[in-house]
């Protein structure tokens, strides 16, 4: 991503939330000529953005005036119903599986003659300390320091690397050992361009706040068309698992792309054990999981991309040594992985080294 602090995000989820209690409030307003305050239908459980982990029984029981007559309650979790039940005992929601973040409850309640609709929200966050890993540094590559690096990739032997900031964007082909460009074009002067990944035949690449992706031709880079975003406020990191593009944002979620036409899918947003993790920017699928640099850290977060939870931290502190630092050396960003030589790389925004690693685990400090 680019230099500077993000802006707070507007969660699509937060928005649902936001809807259904408005929807409730509009249900108990509707009736409050008909009613008294005793009559309304609440939640005795849980309590409104009660957090809970992943794999936690959520038990859910209304809150009933003394006088009233229930025939069923329908329960709903974000739109999709879990159950019913034909009296107000205790209605367990089971969350093992379940995408992390925040969740809208909803219950239908039916007294045989009329139905309320009440809601709460819960958060979700991961149940599991993720796993901490060091480095080793294998083999060191040059890198060009003009390369202020939003995407990089491995494919059949070259780097494919997009590089941002305004005036100075390009998209490029490099070679491993020498870091030079193979193949470049400059990207137009009021795009800042960001995360790219190949798909098939094809580049895909963001733009940072343009609302605007573009498709290339991988082999001649010549533009082959654009995509929109939709509910992705900005753009920032970009990898292809074979079927599906996942894009961030700059925040703790994490979009599902169709890989054809750039439109967005779906999502999952990002926790571990202490709750969200935001500014998640350049991309990479290995092995069934997302690894994400966090932007302006030294960590990289390897992700869940089912649930959104952070399985293993990777921490690089001083992978770039002190005096290879210059004036304008930026963040750790950049993360390749070669699939068949099983080889990992890492760099960041205009270092003049890359890396060839392997990861060395952490043990587990014990008290």
């Amino acid at each position: 991503m680019h230099s500077g602090q993000a802006n707070t995000p507007v969660k699509l989820s937060k928005a649902i939330v936001l809807i259904g209690l408005l929807f409730s409030t509009s249900v108990v307003l509707s009736c409050k000529d008909q009613h008294t305050k005793a009559d309304i239908i609440g939640f005795k459980l849980p309590e409104q953005g009660q957090t809970y982990g992943l794999g936690d029984e959520v038990k859910v029981q209304l809150d009933l005036p003394a006088n009233a007559k229930v025939s069923s309650v329908s329960y709903l979790l974000d739109g999709k119903i879990v159950g019913s039940k034909n009296n107000n005992d205790v209605f367990p929601i089971k969350t093992a599986g379940l995408p992390l973040g925040y969740k809208l409850i909803m219950a239908i309640v039916d007294n045989g003659t009329k139905k309320d609709t009440v809601t709460t929200n819960i958060v979700l966050k991961s149940a599991v300390k993720p796993a901490e890993f060091s480095y080793k540094v294998i083999k060191v590559f040059p890198h060009d320091t003009s390369s202020y690096t939003q995407g990089l990739e491995f494919h059949n032997g070259k780097f494919l690397e997009s590089t941002g900031e305004y005036g100075t964007s390009t998209l490029r082909w490099v070679a491993l050992e020498s870091g030079k460009a193979l193949q470049r074009i400059d990207i137009d002067k009021k795009y800042f361009a960001e995360g790219s990944s190949l798909v098939g035949d094809k580049i895909m690449m963001l733009t940072w706040k343009e609302d605007l992706g573009f498709i290339y031709d991988a082999k001649t880079l010549k533009q082959l068309g654009t995509f929109p975003y939709q509910g992705s406020r900005e753009g920032w990191g970009l990898t292809h698992d074979g079927q599906l593009l996942y894009k961030s944002d700059g925040t703790n979620r994490i979009w599902f792309l169709n890989a054809s036409t750039g439109k967005e899918e779906g999502s999952v947003d990002v926790y571990d054990n202490n709750g969200q993790v935001d500014q998640l920017n350049e991309l990479e699928y290995i092995d069934g999981k997302i690894f994400a640099n966090i932007y302006q850290t030294d960590k990289i977060a390897v992700i869940d991309p089912k649930t959104g939870g952070v399985e293993r931290y990777l921490n690089f502190a001083g992978i770039l040594p002190a005096k290879d630092k210059f004036d304008n050396t930026d963040v750790l960003n950049g993360i390749a992985w070669d699939a068949a030589g099983k080889r990992l790389f890492i760099t960041g925004k205009k270092w003049d080294k890359l890396f060839q690693v392997d990861l060395v685990p952490v043990p587990a400090v014990t008290k």
